[in-house]
């Protein structure tokens, strides 16, 4: 399903829109030539002329160019300088907008002094773009030469996946460390498209952590029962995924850096060197999600960018000057890089449909071409939007999930999946702290911050602010207590990547800074409530099984990258950790009861400083009930260990005659009588079903 624009590229190297055509731009060519720095062997540059598409695309065919069958060559686009924070410094080499792959080993260095922005400095390079020319035509390629589609190795059908109503996510920063007391981000890894792999797959040994035994010697998201990966932004940027990873660059194509696992046994010389892989080590990052039923949701940076090519060969028509009056900057912050203008629509060519004049909203096309790209060649499975609020607007928002949508759609009717079950197994999910219900006709599902902020207050035995305990939990554990009309439109979390500030920390700190110094049944106690409550649930990687902050102090500058360590699982108690949760996810996705949005409240029980609720999930007649019996409190039953010690749950529900009950989250069955009559300890949830 490519877009115009990338029907075009297939034949032709084409640039859409430069901010300047006179002198015209043309197309700088050739082979990559390795050595202290590279250089591009056999160097031409070529005129592009107006295309036929219209009289803003740029183009030459590939036939014109003079290439060899079957080779790899490295390009870049020469155009006028329009960036708005300086004055001209003439032609720029920039990146291909929609290039497929890009490559940091060669890149254009801008001229010095270049300084765009004063208060955001960048690395003020530009990647060479990579492609290889075969049977007349031009593909994206890694430098070496592999090729990586979808048409030569077919995807598993689509119908394979899992619906949203059965989802649990798992998001996985990119920054990972080993065993080590660390003070700042020099110390940390990349976790590489080949590592993520090795998650998936146990004979796998992985990249930049192959020495790591939970890396290589298991297949820990599987292990887990996770089926959804968002991996944070894995489109090409600038930033060293050691740092800030939102701030996109090359948007059609996979990280760079998350492509290039680096040996620490050879030297900085032999390590810059090495070739990326991006494209083949992505693709085999999707075979093996969808091989093993898992969803991948792809991390899109859509309110600003940082470096994109745009920013040089079409400020005004795509970017918002920041502090110099544009009335579309607004609230909107970029965070240091460059906002996107969504409201700017001047006459041109649509690369999306190909229409060679109208009224297109130059940026808003753009990025959706660019998630039409993610859709069709990466075969993502959902969305999740970076700082929905950052667009100012909202519209664009509903343009970008109609579309989404109807890619999906059309991907399912051509690969003749079955007739339905196309809508519920896409979600585009959008990213906004203050949870603005509003946004939820333009979208399917938004982050439920609320959640977190809630559960972290009842996990400590307080309340909400100005509620109840009992009315607290209530909105913790049904969405629709706080707005949400389906359990599929919220997205419940204990903590996420942005571990920096006050409460927000991972949740193991968070626990410690506020006085828990066993912490491991409240961690138990958290997830039993996240993975029983109506919503999606998400985990943040490393909680499943009590990451803890592996900086000494995380900010909001370094939030983003505090970096997981799989080597912590090793430990007992925390592989004891993992256990119950892996019992309770694996439920979680199975489970009809907790598929479905009924829950009901069926005991409270606040005496003798007691803070126990009970509710039931699954509708009434169809599903195996599930009974959740959560003690936040300290109080717990006397000589639980005495097999007449018990706790008695009124108006449990009725057992059919012979069904079993089991206890899910420590993996037993429950004695004749006992259900409802069981033991509770202090900061406990039991998790029941029938069967």
């Amino acid at each position: 399903m490519p877009t115009s624009l990338l029907r075009r590229k297939q034949t032709h190297f084409v640039l859409w829109r430069p901010g300047k055509s006179n002198p015209g731009p043309r197309l700088v060519i050739g082979t990559y030539q390795p050595g202290t720095p590279s250089s591009l062997a056999g160097e031409r540059s070529l005129p592009l002329a107006v295309s036929t598409l219209g009289p803003d695309v740029f183009e030459i065919a590939a036939s014109d160019c003079g290439l060899t069958e079957g080779r790899i060559y490295h390009y870049w686009f020469e155009v006028d300088d329009t960036n708005a924070y300086t004055d001209s410094h003439g032609r720029l080499r920039v990146t291909d907008p929609t290039a497929g792959s890009v490559d940091w080993r060669l890149t254009f260095v801008f001229p010095a002094p270049y300084n765009p922005n004063p208060n955001a400095p960048t690395e003020n390079e530009a990647p060479a773009a990579v492609v290889r020319f075969e049977n007349g035509k031009l593909r994206p390629a890694d430098p070496q030469g592999q090729d990586a589609t979808f048409e030569t190795v077919p995807d598993l059908p689509m119908s394979h996946l899992p619906p949203n109503n059965r989802l649990v996510i798992y998001e996985l920063p990119t920054a990972w460390t080993k065993t080590g007391d660390l003070l700042d981000a020099q110390h940390v890894g990349v976790g590489s498209f080949r590592d993520v792999v090795a998650l998936l797959e146990k004979f796998q040994p992985g990249g930049n952590f192959a020495d790591v035994a939970a890396v290589s010697d298991r297949a820990h998201l599987v292990d887990l029962g996770v089926n959804a990966l968002e991996l944070l932004p894995p489109a090409d940027s600038y930033l060293d995924r050691r740092s800030w990873g939102y701030g996109t660059s090359n948007y059609f194509a996979p990280d760079f850096d998350l492509g290039r696992p680096l040996d620490p046994n050879d030297t900085a010389a032999v390590n810059a060197a090495k070739a990326p892989t991006a494209l083949g080590d992505f693709f085999d990052l999707i075979r093996a999600c969808h091989k093993n039923g898992i969803r991948f949701f792809y991390d899109a940076v859509m309110a600003f960018a940082k470096q994109d090519p745009y920013r040089f060969a079409n400020f005004a028509d795509f970017h918002i000057a920041w502090g110099r009056g544009d009335p579309e900057q607004g609230n909107r912050n970029g965070f240091g890089g460059d906002l996107w203008k969504y409201a700017w629509d001047p006459h041109g060519y649509d690369p999306v449909t190909g229409a060679a004049s109208g009224r297109p909203f130059l940026a808003r096309r753009h990025m959706l071409a660019h998630l039409l790209h993610w859709i069709g060649a990466f075969h993502i499975d959902g969305l999740r939007l970076d700082s929905v609020n950052n667009y100012g607007n909202w519209d664009f928002a509903g343009d970008v999930r109609a579309t989404a949508r109807a890619a999906w759609n059309d991907r399912w009717t051509t690969e003749n999946n079955p007739v339905g079950g196309a809508d519920e197994r896409f979600l585009v999910i959008g990213e906004e702290l203050s949870v603005p219900k509003d946004l939820l006709s333009r979208l399917d599902a938004l982050w439920n911050e609320r959640f977190k902020q809630i559960l972290r207050r009842v996990i400590l035995g307080r309340s909400e602010d100005g509620r109840s305990f009992e009315d607290s939990v209530r909105r913790l554990i049904d969405c629709r207590n706080l707005g949400f009309s389906d359990g599929a439109q919220a997205v419940n979390y204990i903590g996420s990547h942005d571990v920096g500030g006050f409460a927000n920390e991972r949740f193991y700190n968070y626990l410690g800074n506020n006085g828990v110094v066993l912490k491991e049944k409240q961690i138990k106690l958290a997830f039993a409530c996240l993975l029983t409550a109506v919503g999606i649930p998400m985990i943040l990687a490393g909680d499943e099984f009590a990451e803890e902050s592996n900086f000494k102090q995380c900010t909001d500058a370094n939030k983003e990258i505090d970096p997981i360590n799989f080597e912590h699982l090793q430990e007992p108690w925390r592989k004891g950790v993992f256990d119950y949760v892996a019992r309770l996810v694996k439920f979680r996705t199975t489970s009809d009861a907790l598929s479905v949005n009924e829950i009901d409240f069926i005991h409270v029980d606040f005496s003798e400083g007691k803070r126990i609720l009970v509710w039931k999930r699954g509708r009434a007649g169809i599903d195996a009930p599930v009974v959740v019996v959560a003690n936040f409190s300290d109080w717990g039953t006397e000589n639980p260990r005495d097999p007449a010690s018990h706790y008695d749950v009124p108006n449990w529900p009725a057992t059919p005659a012979g069904a079993p009950w089991r206890e899910v989250s420590q993996g037993y069955n429950v004695d004749p009588g006992r259900a409802g009559r069981e033991p509770i300890f202090p900061w406990e949830a039991k998790v029941y079903t029938i069967g």
